[in-house]
């Protein structure tokens, strides 16, 4: 598992099309809170012919975020650039000027072996020179994961790769729409991702492959309003941590809050994750009645559990 707090601090990702002309002021306004991310979108929300205007109202969007913020205080999300192709790593990051330092790293789409090593490629030699860490998160998406004949070599094939570099993967994503798209496939609002079986059966294989080394985020619910968004994301988020999921893809702020509500902890499961770690070193026995006496915590078994939840509670807080 990742052992360190900033891996479980994506939480609710944000995404938004690159080309958005109030994103600096909902930021600047703090319109989204003060817990959640923001990924600007360079790919499949903006149509090809406008990419280079939506990368020029990207850069001045993030620039008039810093210059305000030298003369007033207010929230600024970690920030994601969703590219389209390795190279737009390095060059927007070096366009953006001083206002790199807004950038907290690049979302990869479509990661995939075709692809995997141009944009590690890219990601390492902008880190040669970068005055801090800037981080990737590959989402994966692509049909070539589809098919069970080849997929857990491809899998595995892609985490040696990323395994080489793993200082720079923030976390792993998996994007549920467009694998349920080349099926045909969309949930209503009544029905979660992980009933989707062709669909639930890429992710546990995802998190088997990564979970234990990574973070993985889940995938994104794309209601917002009507009858039941909200109930339905709440019960596909009781699933997905049940999955073994941290934070997820948001496409719209009323589901912020949602998202941060369902990864709080427990009183119960925070004092056992304390009592687990702070166990006796001096105590012949590494198994006992949890404080409240309602389980057992054995600190073999739920030690890697306790720091995930401790983890959890520093960033999202406890019910």
């Amino acid at each position: 598992m990742k052992d360190s707090f900033i891996y479980y601090t994506v939480g609710a990702l944000l995404y938004c099309p690159a080309n958005n002309e109030s994103i600096a002021k909902s930021i600047i306004q703090e319109r989204f809170g003060s817990k959640y991310s923001l990924a600007l979108c360079l790919e499949d929300t903006i149509r090809d012919e406008y990419v280079p205007e939506a990368e020029q109202k990207l850069i001045a969007s993030l620039q008039t975020v810093l210059l305000e913020r030298q003369t007033k205080n207010f929230y600024i999300p970690k920030i994601f650039i969703r590219v389209r192709r390795p190279e737009q790593i390095f060059t927007l990051f070096e366009r953006l000027g001083t206002a790199k330092e807004l950038i907290t790293g690049f979302i990869i789409p479509k990661f995939a072996l075709d692809n995997a090593d141009s944009y590690i490629n890219a990601i390492t030699k902008l880190n040669e020179t970068a005055t801090r860490t800037v981080y990737m998160m590959p989402i994966f998406e692509s049909p070539t994961i589809i098919n069970l004949q080849y997929r857990s070599n491809i899998l595995y094939a892609l985490k040696e790769k990323l395994d080489a570099v793993a200082q720079y993967v923030l976390n792993i994503r998996v994007g549920g729409n467009d694998l349920c798209h080349m099926f045909g496939f969309r949930r209503h609002s009544t029905e979660s991702i992980h009933s989707v079986r062709p669909i639930a059966n890429i992710f546990s294989d995802i998190i088997t492959v990564f979970g234990m080394d990574y973070v993985v985020s889940g995938p994104v619910w794309e209601y917002f309003n009507g009858d039941n968004w909200d109930l339905g994301l709440t019960n596909e988020l009781h699933e997905d941590r049940q999955c073994g999921f941290i934070g997820k893809t948001v496409i719209h702020p009323k589901q912020i809050e949602l998202v941060n509500s369902a990864y709080k902890v427990s009183n119960t499961d925070l004092a056992d994750a304390k009592a687990i770690l702070d166990w006796d070193d001096n105590t012949a026995s590494l198994v006992s009645g949890s404080p409240s006496k309602e389980r057992m915590n054995e600190y073999k078994t739920h030690s890697n559990w306790a720091k995930t939840i401790l983890f959890l509670a520093e960033y999202y807080g406890v019910k």
